[in-house]
């Protein structure tokens, strides 16, 4: 059997313009010169014997033969890199970027949390946060944009796997002068005279909404839309009305200004969970966010 040789260093060259879809980008995280880059990957395609990349000047994208090889390769980085740490203490040794795709209603205050306890165990790891939409988050997952993602959505493709770590309910959110804040629950039939602020019908907050509202009953007329529920909060906050959100999109402690109330008949829900590419091994760094992730989940359902 021929033996194929080659190094680490091209093993992540490639592995980094995979993930990134850019020679520049890929070329800034490691610290080499785009020329310097390009060799490497030349130098892979020439010892396999493939073309890994197609690229032109403004686009790169992997060959079958590259999305086949970008597995392997990933296997092969991140089991060397626990081989390495050995019995070495992780926090002092564990480096790296980890990529994390996140709905906006969980990134205001439940991810926060979560990654001020990461960065001060793990000062080394650099941490990229993606805050789009539902399907943005997804598509960033499976397309490897994205370690792995928090989501709300997923549960049904084959190619992803949901693990389910909280489930909340929509609350309506109003300021603490409002008429209503002093309710135990209120009704989405009390809201018939409210001014009532929606995101757009592509939210994937909207369609869950839409879905369970869509048996009849009084509804609140939409006085303001918007794209994401942070926007929705300012509104809020600013005496433009109020909005049903996530119950995540709210801090767990007082705010000065906002209150959430339970909204009842019908109760409204969604599982947030973690997302991540079926099959794929997460890199040592990464699962040790996911990890911690996975547990504040946990402890927020407690």
């Amino acid at each position: 059997m021929a033996r194929i040789n080659f190094d680490l260093q091209e093993l992540q060259a490639f592995v980094a313009v995979a993930e990134r879809s850019s020679f520049r980008a890929a070329a800034e995280d490691l610290h080499l010169s785009q020329p310097a880059l390009s060799r490497r990957i030349e130098k892979l395609e020439t010892i396999l014997g493939a073309r890994l990349l197609d690229r032109t000047t403004r686009h790169v994208a992997l060959t079958n033969v590259g999305r086949v090889f970008l597995e392997h390769a990933r296997a092969a980085l991140a089991e060397l890199e626990s081989a390495m740490l050995g019995v070495v203490d992780l926090a002092a040794q564990l480096s790296g970027l980890v990529s994390v795709a996140c709905v906006p209603s969980a990134a205001y205050y439940f991810l926060p949390s979560v990654l001020r306890e990461f960065a001060a165990r793990y000062p080394r790891i650099r941490v990229r946060v993606i805050d789009e939409g539902a399907n943005f988050v997804l598509n960033a997952v499976t397309s490897g944009r994205a370690d792995f993602g928090i989501n709300f959505i997923g549960t049904q493709e084959t190619e992803v796997e949901f693990r389910s770590i909280f489930k909340e309910d929509f609350v309506l959110a109003v300021r603490n002068d409002h008429a209503l804040a002093t309710r135990k629950s209120v009704t989405w039939e009390d809201l018939a005279g409210e001014r009532f602020m929606t995101v757009h019908k592509d939210s994937g907050n909207r369609l869950l909404i839409d879905a369970a509202l869509a048996k009849g009953g009084k509804r609140a007329q939409g006085a303001f839309e918007v794209s994401h529920v942070l926007t929705l909060l300012g509104m809020v906050e600013a005496g433009l009305g109020v909005a049903a959100v996530p119950q995540l999109a709210l801090p767990l402690t007082t705010h000065p200004t906002l209150v959430g109330i339970p909204l009842m008949k019908p109760r409204v829900s969604r599982t947030l969970g973690l997302i991540s590419r079926h099959g794929h091994a997460l890199s040592p760094a990464a699962s040790v966010l996911y990890g911690m992730l996975r547990d504040a989940g946990k402890a927020a359902r407690s």
